[in-house]
């Protein structure tokens, strides 16, 4: 048993609410459940309730056991003084608060069916990879795609909350962000916290003064990064790269003591950090204004032809600054621009609207609705258990459901696990 399902009967009166008493054999009549709370204090604010003949309101605490509220150390927080009452699943003390006065004390376990705490138990205690992976196969399509829409919106709000915190840190410059993310997400899963580490390396000004030169941005890059440290390659380019950021270094007072070490192993050499950060420098060479131009763009086409640049002569014919390969443009491929899309542009778009108090464009989901399903083990692991429509809104939904609900047991949270403990209620 667990306080999460006590709020839950609560909440959704899964109860039977006719002829309830207190512990006291008091008659309790509910009015108002009152407001949910998530925050510190009581569980439930402004409730209304009527408790042998007589109105009260006030706020309710839920607790598995009465002496819980001693455990907490309720009786001493003025936080407390307000509640009406106790709903406990055993009771086990009485309880009383900071003025000696009594509170009265519903004990669930005589009025909760029984079928609702076997669905409960049924699914809490699963040791699947997912709760409900037995009977996910059943969920009804209907509720399975609303509910994966709004994990979708869910998804972006918890991303826009770290764009917040990045405009609030670069001044509300929104180039500066778009930066910084769209670097994070250069650097993919295996390099994307070191590629961030290197966005913050430097204030996003430097750029701006550097970004009509491509062998600035990429001494500026590459030199951050650590990667013009070696001592043992003679190559021209290299060394005019050494020779730039040296330059650099000590004009804008650079540090990258903080950067993160660039990682190559178990990566395809297109994406080797070497080429993304080639392409980068390419993309920031040949384009100004990109946080402005980008919010323009509303079609995958639009963004393909945006984002359609290879690397700097140099890299044409090398993976590493040691050894040579065949000559090869290494463009920028859709997939990997699908996810640009995925991870940086619609996040943006999102928290811009947003911060200008607009509604989310459609627009916005019917691009995601165009693009790839993502390829990974959660997707994977879901159409293995159900079919599902292939776009990447749903394979954004899909993670936010296995990483956000899934993994945290919220199965009473969730639309498809409120689903299961109810159906048979």
């Amino acid at each position: 048993m667990q306080e999460d399902f006590l709020h839950y009967i609560w909440k959704h009166k899964a109860f039977n609410v006719t002829l309830l008493k207190s512990t006291n054999d008091e008659n309790i009549e509910i009015i108002k459940l009152g407001q949910h709370n998530h925050n510190a204090g009581p569980d439930f604010f402004n409730a209304q309730l009527r408790i042998a003949d007589q109105l009260w309101a006030g706020n309710v605490e839920i607790h598995i056991k009465s002496s819980d509220w001693y455990v907490h150390n309720h009786e001493t927080d003025s936080a407390y003084d307000n509640v009406i009452l106790h709903v406990v699943w055993e009771h086990d003390t009485e309880i009383f608060r900071r003025d000696n006065s009594e509170i009265s004390t519903l004990e669930l376990k005589h009025y909760v069916d029984k079928t609702l705490r076997h669905s409960y138990q049924k699914l809490m205690l699963s040791k699947s990879w997912i709760n409900c992976e037995s009977d996910f196969n059943i969920v009804d399509d209907f509720l399975l795609n609303n509910w994966l829409d709004r994990l979708y919106i869910d998804r972006l709000e918890q991303k826009s909350e770290t764009i917040q915190q990045l405009l609030t840190a670069s001044l509300n410059d929104w180039e500066a962000v778009l930066f910084k993310m769209l670097l994070k997400n250069f650097g993919l899963k295996v390099n994307g916290d070191a590629f961030l580490s290197l966005a913050n390396s430097f204030d996003f000004s430097i750029i701006r003064k550097l970004q009509k030169d491509v062998l600035n941005l990429e001494a500026l890059l590459f030199g951050q990064s650590k990667l013009l440290e070696s001592s043992d390659v003679e190559d021209v380019y290299f060394k005019g790269l050494q020779q730039r950021y040296h330059f650099l270094k000590h004009k804008f007072n650079l540090d990258n003591k903080g950067v993160i070490p660039l990682q190559f192993f178990r990566l395809r050499p297109p994406n080797f950090p070497t080429i993304r950060l080639s392409q980068f420098a390419n993309l920031y060479s040949l384009e100004s204004n990109l946080f402005s131009k980008m919010m323009r763009l509303t079609t995958p086409d639009e963004f393909y032809e945006f984002f359609d640049i290879g690397v700097t002569q140099f890299w044409m014919t090398h993976y590493t600054f040691s050894k040579t390969s065949k000559p090869y443009k290494k463009g920028i491929t859709k997939a990997f621009i699908d996810l640009l899309i995925i991870n940086t542009l619609i996040p943006l778009k999102f928290s811009y609207a947003k911060a200008q108090g607009k509604p989310i464009d459609e627009s916005v989901f019917q691009l995601l609705k165009t693009i790839k399903m993502e390829n990974n083990s959660i997707v994977s692991r879901f159409l293995d258990l159900k079919p599902i429509e292939k776009h990447a809104l749903n394979s954004q939904a899909l993670l936010q459901l296995k990483l956000q609900y899934c993994d945290k047991n919220k199965c009473l949270q969730c639309a498809i696990g409120n689903n299961f403990i109810t159906k048979n209620k």
